[in-house]
């Protein structure tokens, strides 16, 4: 059986610590150009977006996909998660999930 995949949560300012692997962010949508947005995650975030996003700007977004070497993602699933986003509670799980990895997510 295959091992599943790890996605963890992360925020902007643990990109560069991804580069190459598959994440999980959350943020708000803040601008939207053609094939891309920008994504407010602590931080903005340029995500490339796939045919299957549907993104409005102002809009809390959990974004999977494949952090670039140039620190942007490539959104492999977008979910639209309204205008409510505690970003202080999100910021607060991705904290812990990298203080205790080991019991979140393999490397």
């Amino acid at each position: 059986m295959a091992e599943p995949i790890s996605t963890p949560r992360i925020t902007s300012q643990y990109l560069d610590s991804f580069t190459n692997k598959t994440i999980r962010l959350i943020g708000k949508v803040t601008q939207l150009r053609g094939d891309s947005a920008i994504i407010d995650s602590d931080g903005n975030v340029t995500a490339y977006l796939n045919r299957d996003a549907h993104l409005t700007v102002g809009h809390a977004v959990e974004i999977v996909g494949k952090v670039n070497q140039d620190l942007s993602v490539k959104v492999l699933l977008a979910v639209d998660m309204g205008r409510e986003l505690d970003m202080e509670a999100f910021k607060a799980v991705v904290d812990a999930t990298h203080r205790y990895k080991e019991i979140f997510y393999t490397e």
